[in-house]
């Protein structure tokens, strides 16, 4: 069975995802990231990206993601024509590193930003990387240039954070300082660790 070794990491937009996944990197995790495979397929279905939202939004046979995500975060029915392309082709990429790492028999991590939206992931545990929206908002004007209007319709095409935290096994709050953040990941990595052991 898939997935049994999983945890994803999951979050908002901008609430130090990245962050956490290179702190477990480092501890020794195998971080699946489906960012990265997302890319891969989106890429690889160029033509048909093309096909469905205009050739406008093809540099070079590559996807131009800001092009393309000026049409999907505004408009839900145009999200779901791109999810109902990419989903499945990225689940089938991931279930196989899964399959992979499962065999190893030691918990990983699969980063997974949009988990809870899609409901497609049969993996039990997860956990949140949490930060509040004011947080979020000023983190993405500075990292990727938006202004207010345009951050707050990234965040606000996602599940709201506080519900995502209800959902999850663990939760890291990335609220404070750089020493707070790596405090928190220690306690959960120890969760971790303490549950899969006793387990096995």
């Amino acid at each position: 069975m898939s997935f049994k070794y999983a945890i994803v990491l999951t979050g908002g937009i901008a609430t130090g995802k990245s962050t956490v996944a290179g702190y477990f990197k480092n501890r020794g995790f195998i971080i699946i990231d489906a960012d990265t495979i997302a890319h891969e397929v989106l890429d690889e279905q160029y033509i048909e990206v093309a096909r469905l939202f205009g050739e406008s939004v093809i540099t070079d046979k590559k996807v131009n993601r800001r092009a393309l995500g000026s049409i999907v975060f505004e408009n839900q029915q145009e999200r779901q024509k791109l999810e109902s392309l990419l989903h499945p082709l990225i689940f089938k990429k991931i279930e196989g590193l899964s399959k992979e790492e499962d065999e190893k028999r030691k918990p990983y991590l699969i980063d997974i930003p949009l988990f809870f939206e899609s409901n497609r992931y049969p993996i039990k545990k997860s956990l949140v990387v949490y930060a509040d929206k004011e947080r979020q908002i000023k983190r993405l004007m500075k990292r990727d240039g938006y202004n207010k209007d345009e951050a707050l319709l990234r965040i606000e095409s996602q599940l709201d954070i506080e519900e995502k935290v209800k959902k999850a096994s663990y939760v890291i709050r990335n609220i404070k300082d750089k020493n707070y953040l790596e405090d928190e990941c220690q306690r959960v990595e120890a969760l971790i660790l303490g549950e899969f052991n006793d387990s096995n």
